[in-house]
């Protein structure tokens, strides 16, 4: 890797004018490409502190040799430039968006002799007009099969064609009044051309316009008495009208836009729009992209317009309204590059209210649809989820192969509602019924490393238990299962709260009502049959630390442990000076940033749960004798606590379920003074007991 420092031009050798950059490699290869305002600004920021980069940034600057600029005269030759370069040098690391798959278009080849109509894919071609994209393929086939009634335009192959010239005979689609058969002569080929060209209006948005026509020849034939011309007519509406209404109504019919929208995370980003034309949905597109830099929804909109509409000209590919979730910084400029494009004003719009921001938000939802089903099918495939294991192992230079990890995250607001999450990956995949959840108290609730080394010894001690290598603390779940017979092996359908008052919460229920009929003991504790191969805790060197301590005192030197520092994605190693870096493209890399994640929601919930319940205290909590049935029937009778308090012993009992002896002692603890010798007054904010 190069040093960074080795190439840096002088501050006073950068121009402070707007311009594009190039990063090149040491053969001489574009990696990088960008633009700025101020040069000399956004080029120190590569060179200040390459340390606190983002992954792919730092690699970036690493993998460099070099760095040259151009100076432009504005922001808007800075975006054609940039533009350009990208798509000349194709470089490594800047954003390229690519479909996540092949979208199929409609396309009328108007620059042939006979144009023909047909379903098309990849690149685009010149002389070709393009509807779409359309998608699943099967509904512009159909679209096209009832359109060929009323515009019976070529739709076969070359080789079709020039066989059917040579024999004087059309194929069937001429036979069958779908193809004007312009192959043997039934229709000139300037009659034919103008044929496309109809086809083209109404699939531009000129449907009214031949309904209409075809509703006025109707009615002449009816009113010439020629009810088989009319008949056709009205066969032909219907058709046109099959096609006209199948794209959904969301705007107004002047409205032709695009909407864009994206999801992302710390790696990726998931991006969906929508072809409207004459305000009906006529297409939509997606795209998957791996983030280079820690870039705002509004960069990667100005990203994606350069790309999407680059390569782009003419009002039939560009609309009057792009409409995006976030404005970009140099808008204008967009515009004006956007408006040189079409040959018209195109306007860049981010709607706040009404049916264009609801259609922004039904867009997002699709892109974050596309971003989890990403995900889950990286995440699904075998060969990946494998992959993953083997890199991760490798460069972990771990001997035994991970066919169990274990994750531990420690979730909390200001040291207050203190839990922690496990959650267990077998062979790639969760094993949701082993999560377990953590309440931690006390001395181990003061930071996140004595949390960390709690929650590991409190799990690890468990499994030593279970093993019988341990035993277990007196007065503990854990100690009377081993005093019940037959109560320490095999499998159970049914997860309890684990030992030292572990609690256990799973995300689906394992309990089935037929186990719990047949069962007339408290059922075993789930066990673990065996430990992890690794541990991975949520965090750096002081973290793995704790983990590594807590391991060591249990007498346990088998189980590996790592931690993923959120900022860096760095694996920390216990004892090591240095972090391992995966590469950012790493299938490991991606296998220990999704169990963190799961980690990390999993307690991220139970902590909102926790702290949920402790935001929620009333008055009648701490009376002794009185039910969650009972405290609601008070408080629903005299509407406040203020009141209940005033009311007298004669008056709480008329309240259902309120006897004699339960009024007075209700009265009694209730009283003035009564609360607070009871127990401490505690701040609920903090969880502090206030002195008193």
């Amino acid at each position: 890797m190069a040093d960074p420092a080795s190439y840096r031009p002088r501050t006073g050798e950068i121009p402070t004018n707007p311009g594009v950059y190039r990063f090149r490699d040491e053969h001489g290869r574009v990696i990088y490409v960008g633009k700025a305002k101020n040069l000399r600004s956004r080029l120190n920021n590569y060179f200040a502190s390459p340390k606190n980069l983002l992954p792919k940034t730092y690699a970036m600057v690493h993998t460099a040799a070099s760095v040259e600029w151009t100076i432009v005269g504005s922001e808007l030759e800075a975006i054609q430039l940039e533009y350009t370069w990208i798509k000349e040098f194709t470089p490594r690391f800047n954003i390229m968006f690519r479909d996540d798959k092949s979208y199929p278009y409609l396309a009328v080849t108007m620059g042939e002799k006979f144009p023909r109509v047909q379903v098309m894919r990849g690149e685009r071609r010149k002389g070709v007009k393009y509807f779409g994209p359309y998608y699943p393929a099967k509904a512009i086939r159909e679209t096209v099969d009832t359109l060929l009634r009323v515009f019976p335009v070529r739709s076969c192959s070359t080789g079709v064609f020039n066989r059917a010239q040579r024999t004087g005979r059309p194929c069937l689609l001429g036979y069958i009044d779908k193809c004007s058969a312009p192959c043997v002569g039934r229709i000139s080929p300037e009659d034919h051309k103008a044929l496309a060209a109809e086809f083209c209006a109404f699939m531009g948005g000129e449907a009214d316009r031949f309904i209409r026509a075809l509703e006025k020849k109707m009615a002449a034939a009816v009113a010439e008495l020629d009810y088989e011309a009319a008949a056709r007519h009205r066969d032909d509406i219907a058709a046109l009208r099959r096609v006209f209404e199948r794209n959904a109504v969301v705007l107004s019919e002047n409205t032709d836009a695009d909407v864009f929208a994206l999801a992302q995370d710390e790696l990726e980003a998931a991006v969906q729009v929508f072809h409207v034309r004459g305000g009906r949905i006529r297409g939509q597109r997606g795209w998957v992209v791996e983030k280079v830099e820690d870039q705002s929804t509004a960069d990667l909109a100005e990203h994606l317009l350069q790309q999407v509409y680059g390569d782009a000209d003419g009002p039939d590919r560009i609309p009057r309204q792009v409409m995006l979730p976030q404005e970009p910084e140099n808008a204008a400029e967009l515009q004006a590059w956007l408006s040189t494009l079409r040959g018209s004003k195109v306007q860049i719009h981010v709607p706040k209210r009404g049916d264009k921001a609801a259609l922004i938000s039904t867009v997002r939802e699709n892109a974050e649809q596309a971003l989890a089903l990403h995900k889950s099918r990286r995440a699904g495939d075998i060969t990946t989820r494998s992959a993953g294991l083997q890199q991760l192992q490798e460069a972990l230079d771990l001997p035994v192969a991970l066919l169990r990890i274990e994750c531990y995250d420690i979730s909390h607001v200001q040291g207050t509602n203190v839990v922690a999450s496990m959650v267990v990956v077998e062979d790639g995949l969760p094993k949701k019924s082993d999560y377990r959840r953590f309440a931690i108290t006390g001395d181990a609730a003061r930071d996140d490393t004595s949390a960390m080394y709690d929650v590991i010894s409190r799990r690890f001690r468990n499994y030593l238990v279970d093993q019988g290598r341990l035993a277990a603390p007196a007065g503990t779940d854990a100690a009377a299962a081993q005093a019940q017979p037959g109560a320490g092996g095999g499998d159970t359908a049914v997860v309890q709260e684990g030992a030292v008052l572990d609690e256990t919460v799973l995300d689906e229920p394992v309990v089935e009502e037929a186990v719990l009929e047949e069962t007339l003991t408290p059922a075993p504790k789930t066990k673990f049959a065996y430990p992890p191969n690794l541990v991975v805790v949520d965090g750096g060197p002081p973290q793995v630390a704790a983990a590594t301590r807590a391991l060591a005192d249990l007498g346990i030197s088998d189980v590996f442990v790592v931690g993923l520092a959120k900022r860096l994605e760095e694996v920390w190693l216990p004892g090591d000076d240095f972090p391992v870096i995966l590469p950012r493209t790493s299938e490991g890399l991606f296998l220990l940033q999704r169990i963190r994640d799961e980690a990390h929601r999993f307690a991220i919930a139970y902590h909102r749960q926790k702290r949920g319940k402790a935001m929620t205290v009333s008055v009648l909590d701490g009376v002794q004798g009185l039910g969650p049935a009972k405290r609601k029937a008070l408080l629903k009778h005299f509407g406040s606590a203020k009141k209940l308090k005033a009311a007298s012993v004669e008056e709480l009992q008329q309240v259902p379920g309120i006897g004699p002896a339960m009024a007075a002692s209700l009265k009694r603890q209730l009283a003035p003074g009564a609360a607070e010798e009871a127990a401490p007054a505690v701040n609920m904010a903090t969880g502090e007991i206030i002195e008193s």
